[in-house]
Order: structure tokens, then sequence, then C-alpha cells
């Protein structure tokens, strides 16, 4: 499989709003990111984010309760890092501008953008701007501003500088996605040199800190004044780099050296070279839908450029593209985006549950003052590991992040067999997890059988909050207690003395093991389909008359205790379980559950859509999946949820990715057997994709008629392999 040359332009989006388009084409790295803001008409004190550099100011309730967050955490947008100043010689402003053409290379992220370049009196030349981040250097941000004459063809004098952020008003939102004011930063700027800028930002109440460099590479003048002469009918290329130092670091550079060693060639290359590594790992091609292929392609390069890599940091709801949700990690990052880092780039996909357990401190504190005695829960919304969700009947209640925790290091030790990570972090992380899930359920007697339930929880879905035993949350819960015995084992296979410095032994494992067989799994015998909760078949159903497209989100338009008194669902719920579960129901329940539960739901979340795609497939009906996969694949695209100004929505770009993999071909993993099976509607001709099964990198090819399955590189896989339910023998591409 060759990767096709891919670009997104202009062309290839829905909307030329300038905040959307700042969104669509940023460039991140894991570290921070950098929104493509016009460059002269953009805003100069906004436009770029680090991952977890953020600032808190207390919570403000009418009516506060023990236990509640505190706290507000707020990623920090800093200084736009692409503005420059341009006037004529006379001192004529170049005040407006027109984006043009837009060419994002997904191939080597290399980002070109064309403007037209306009003063108050009619006086215009074309800017063209290439810019790069560096994905190996994640430190460094560098971009080329090249001058062509227009109808004037005079000197130009160009300016450039970090601005310092001032005051400004703050804007008032009823939603709920969007960021809210953090307040300024203490911010030093000064001039080490005429060509290198210093600007120095640290947080009033988090004390964090960081600082930014500003250089010119090009020779001559300085970076407050370029003096560039139209005259000759030539180009002229200015080229600026950025070094962002890592966070607490006090960076210092000599300003009698070099800038850095590394001109905007050299990040171009060290880009290139860390795209093509990613699309030898993880391409994927969907034939009969150039539109479609481009899609993906992108949602994956963005998927890529917002996972932290350091262990310390983690996946934003708005990745580094946008401050929406305030550039909070949620469950999101488990759920639907580690999925393709486990199946792809395992390296980054440990890094990403390590951060999980770098705040295991902080759960285990969160659990106590919830009233639990033992164990940990994690925090819904956060940056820094403690609970920032300001509602917690639709945060904090969502106990299930603690499952999907467990569950996402349960299918990482399933793919990578790291012992290592899991008798270093991973097992204290389900033990503590199901220690959780031990304290927090109760024991309820019903006739004969004795019911291990858990009450007032809310599940996946947001409008029916506070229940007894929601289905996801109890199924996530079962399968905690029966990863924590199985990763025992592990361990003890490993080392017999294994579990002494986890404090539990075989009477603990046995306890966990009845817990697991009496968790309550609520179930309808009258419609013979799981139960969302205990109540919600007994609801009413939302009003007609309030299904009209105005009307959503609802949760922007009615009050929260409104929406819970009804039957209506923002997302994927029991459903999101069937998917993950595919072994606990048959093809007929599941077209049951499916129909049912597709007639309540708004898919008011972004997460909602791939689940639907997904279990369509597996429930033979791909063109019902085909329809759901296309608003999954081009959402921000398209600008299906209306909010992508905000920043691009993660967990659908890791949702598009498994629609495709756990949908049309069917994958999972179960009892050392990777299941492939054959769900290919008739608008793709032709699906191939690339995944990594312990150190095989495996090459999947279906069509209409065939399913083949190769090993590219790596050793043969010792799992089993099945395909349409038989399996097969792999064999190695030479």
């Amino acid at each position: 499989m060759t990767l096709r040359d891919y670009h997104l332009t202009l062309h290839d989006v829905a909307d030329h709003q300038p905040e959307y388009l700042e969104t669509i084409f940023s460039l991140a790295n894991g570290h921070f990111g950098v929104r493509a803001n016009d460059p002269i008409t953009g805003n100069p004190i906004t436009g770029t984010l680090i991952n977890g550099f953020y600032e808190t100011a207390p919570i403000t309730y009418g009516e506060a309760g023990i236990g509640y967050a505190t706290q507000h955490q707020t990623i920090l947008n800093l200084p736009d890092l692409r503005h420059i100043h341009v006037a004529t010689a006379t001192g004529h402003d170049f005040t407006t501008s027109e984006r043009t053409g837009v060419d994002l290379d997904l191939t080597t992220g290399a980002l070109v953008e064309h403007y037209t370049l306009k003063t108050l009196q009619g006086e215009t030349i074309t800017l063209t701007m290439k810019s790069a981040i560096g994905q190996k250097q994640t430190s460094f941000w560098a971009a080329s501003y090249q001058f062509t004459a227009g109808n004037y063809t005079g000197g130009l004098v160009v300016s450039k500088a970090i601005a310092v952020p001032a005051e400004a008003e703050a804007i008032v939102s009823a939603d709920p996605r969007k960021t809210r004011m953090a307040g300024l930063p203490i911010c030093e700027t000064k001039f080490v040199s005429r060509d290198l800028q210093r600007y120095h930002v640290k947080t009033r109440q988090t004390k964090q800190a960081v600082t930014i460099y500003l250089g010119i590479l090009t020779e001559g003048g300085s970076l407050l004044r370029q003096v560039v002469d139209l005259s000759d009918d030539s180009d002229h290329t200015l080229t600026y780099e950025v070094y962002v130092g890592e966070m607490g670091q006090q960076n210092t550079i000599d300003p009698a050296a070099p800038f850095m060693a590394n001109s905007l060639s050299a990040l171009l290359a060290d880009s290139r070279d860390f795209w093509q590594d990613v699309w030898n790992r993880s391409e994927v091609t969907v034939g009969g839908n150039d539109e479609l292929d481009l899609a993906i392609h992108y949602n994956l390069f963005q998927l890529n450029q917002a996972a932290g890599r350091d262990g310390r940091t983690n996946i934003a709801a708005k990745g580094l593209s946008g401050s929406g949700y305030e550039g909070h990690y949620f469950w999101d990052t488990e759920m639907y985006m580690l999925p393709y880092f486990i199946y792809t780039n395992q390296k980054m996909a440990r890094q990403l549950l390590l951060y999980r357990y770098q705040t295991l401190p902080k759960a285990r504190q969160r659990a106590r003052a919830l009233g639990v005695s033992q164990g940990a829960l994690f925090a819904w919304r956060t940056i820094n590991g403690e609970e920032a969700s300001a509602y917690f009947p639709a945060g904090t209640a969502q106990y299930h992040i603690d499952a999907d925790v467990a569950y996402a290091v349960g299918k990482y030790y399933e793919i990578t067999r790291d012992i290592d990570f899991i008798e270093q972090c991973g097992f204290e992380m389900v033990l503590e997890t199901a220690h959780f899930w031990e304290s927090f359920g109760s024991w309820h007697q019903v006739g004969t059988q004795n019911r291990f339930e858990f009450h007032t929880v809310t599940g996946p879905d947001e409008y029916t909050a506070l229940v007894n035993n929601n289905y996801y949350t109890n199924r996530l819960a079962k399968h905690n207690f029966e990863l924590v015995i199985y990763l025992a084992h592990e361990i003890l296979k490993d080392d017999p003395h294994g579990l002494e410095k986890f404090g539990i032994g075989t009477p603990d494992l046995d306890v966990f093991e009845n817990l697991a067989r009496h968790v309550y799994l609520p179930y309808s015998q009258e419609l013979r389909i799981n139960e969302q909760d205990d109540s919600f078949l007994s609801k009413p159903r939302w009003p007609v008359d309030r299904s009209t497209p105005e009307n959503f989100p609802l949760l922007l338009h009615y009050h929260p205790l409104t929406i819970y008194r009804y039957q209506i669902a923002k997302q994927a719920d029991t459903l999101l379980a069937d998917y993950l579960f595919p072994e606990d129901l048959s093809v007929s329940q599941l077209k049951r559950e499916y129909h049912y539960y597709e007639g309540v739901t708004t898919h008011d979340s972004s997460l909602s859509r791939s689940i639907f795609s997904i279990l369509a497939a597996r429930m033979g009906d791909p063109e019902k999946a085909y329809h759901y996969f296309m608003d999954t694949a081009q959402m921000d695209l398209v600008n299906l949820q209306k909010n992508t100004a905000d920043g691009l929505h993660l967990a659908n770009l890791g949702g598009s990715w498994l629609a495709l993999v756990a949908g049309f071909s069917g994958f999972y993993v179960q009892d050392e057997v990777v299941h492939f099976a054959n769900h290919l509607p008739k608008e793709i001709t032709r699906l191939t994709y690339r995944m990594k099964i312990a150190e095989s990198v495996l090459e999947i090819e279906l069509t209409a008629t065939t399913t083949n399955v190769t090993v590219i590189s790596g050793p043969i896989p010792t799992y089993g392999v099945s395909v349409n339910g038989h399996l097969i023998s792999l064999e190695k591409v030479s």
C-alpha cells in the first residue's frame, strides 16, 4: 500500500469563517499548538496553546456543598506566533487581508497559505506564508513570509514580536462547551538581541512558567524592522523561528549563539520524517470516495498532533486546536482516542496511560471526599488530576470513568503484553478502581437473588442523570472486577510474590470474583433488551413538538431537570457497552436494542454517531452504518456540530477510525484471537488499513468479496486470527 499525496485545501472545507479556519488548519505536536490565525488581522494576543499549561480560579456556587469541585482549570491562550505587521515605506499599514488559498500537506505537515494584503489607500501585495511545527523536536515552530508585488511595488517595512496580553472583556456564554476567562498571567518580554525576543510567562495561581523565544533567521535588520524592496520584481522571504520551552523550566539561550540549529527546512524535514513513520504504521485508504479518504487522513493527522507524549499530559477534548472545554481531559481519551494508539503506536498509548497513573494520588483523595472509604475515583474533567466539573450530576456522578481507565489498561496489555507497565503502574490503577467499586456498591436482596448494585450514578448519556444501575456503568464495573483478577494472575505468573507489594492475596481475588458474579445488569423482560437504568424505560418520551432542529442541542435550550424527566439520550449509552462487549449478546438482541435506543437518541454529543455506525455494521446493516460514518468522518470538515471554531472534536476523530476498523472490518480481540468480519458498504469499494498486534504490523484489505490479512513487518503473531468466523494462517509479505 503506497501513501497518496494528501492535501487539505479551502475547497475541502464547508465554512470559510476565520475562526473556523483557524481551527481546521491548526498545527500541533502534543506539546503546543498554533491556530491558523490570519497573520495580519488575527488576534495577536491569542492563538497558541501549550498542553497542560493552565490557570485556576475559584468556582462560585450559589449554594456549595461538601466535596464540590472548588477550582476552575483553564488552559491559557497565549500570544499568536504567526502575527506580523507590514507597512509601505511611506507608512501605510496593510490592515486588511484576504485568505485566497491554503494547502495543508498531511503527508509532511507543511502548511502553505496565500493572502492578498491591502492598505486603506488601496495598495495591494501578496503574502505567501509557509510554516511547520517540530514533531520530534517538539519545542520548535517556524514560518517564512514571502512578499510579492501587487499594484504596490515599492518598499516594505516588516516587524514581528510576541505581544503581551491585555485585559479582555469576559464573554459570558451559557454553552458549557466553551472556555472561560482565566485571568492574565505575569508576562515579561525582553529583546535580548536585535534578532531575538524572550517572552516569559508565569501563571499567578498554579505557578507554572514557560519561556518562549522568537528569532529571525533572515540576515540583516532586526525583529522590529526588516526592509523589503518589491521594486525589483522578485519575491522576498523573511523567516522566523519560535522556541517554546518545557513548562517549569527557566530556558535560556545564549544571545551570542545562533537562535537555534534548525532552520525552517530542517523543521520541515523533521515533520516529514515523523509523518512518514505515522503513515507507515497506521495508513488507511478508503476506496470509492476521495473526499472520505481525505477526511480520514485529516482526522488521524489531527489526532496524532493532539496527543501528549511526555507521560504528564493527555489529549484535551479539543486537542491543541482550540480552547473549548477549557483544555480539559475527559474519559474520551480512554474510550475513543486511546484505541487508535494502542493498535498503531503503543509507545504513545503507554504515555497516555502514564498520565492517568500520575493523577492516582488525587483520585484517591477524590474518592474520600465523596465518602468512599477505599480505592480511587479519577476526575471527570481535569488538567491536573483534580475534579474541575462544577456540575456534579453530569460530571462527578459519571463514576464510569474509573472503569473506563481500567478497561483501557486491559486493552493495552492485551495487545502489548507489557508486564512491566502492569507491575509498575497499570495494576495499581485497576486495583484501586476495583476497590472503589467494592466500597461504592451495595448489596440488594431481590427474592432469591442477591445483587450488587450501584446507585445515584450518571452513565455516558448526560441527559439522564443520577439514576440507579446504569447498565453501562454496571457492565464496566463488572469488567473492572474481572480484569483485576486476570492481571493479578498475570503478575503471579511473572513473579510468585508479585502481589505482596499491592497488599492483596488470593482471598481478595475471591472477593472480587464474587462481586463480579453478582453485579446487577438491568434487563427488560418485556422488550427483551438491556435497560439503560432502573427508571429509563418508564419515563415518557421526549415531546415530538420539541424535536425540531432549532431545539438542538437540548442542553442549550432546556433546564437539565426538564430533560432528566424524559426518556431521551444525548448519545450512545447502553449501546456503547454493546460495542465494548460483543460477546454479551446475540445479533437479534443487538438489533432490538439498536432499534429501541436509536429512537430516543439525539446525537447531541459528537461521541455518539461512531458507535451507532459500528453497531449497525455488526448487525448487518452496512448502509445505515455508512450513513452514520459519513457524519463521523466529516464532522469538523462540514462543521456538523456548529462549534468547530472552538476546537476540533478529538473523540470523534478517534471514533471515525474505530468506525472503519471495528465497524466495517469487524475488528475486535477476545481470548488472544484477533477477529475480522467484512461489513463493507457498497459505497466503499476497498478499505485497507494497518495496525500493530504485539510486535507485528498487519495490513488488512477488504473489498466487496475479499478479506485479506497479511504481516508486513515483524514476526508472525502468536495470536489467532479469525476472518469471517474462520481461523486463518497468516503470511508475511516478503
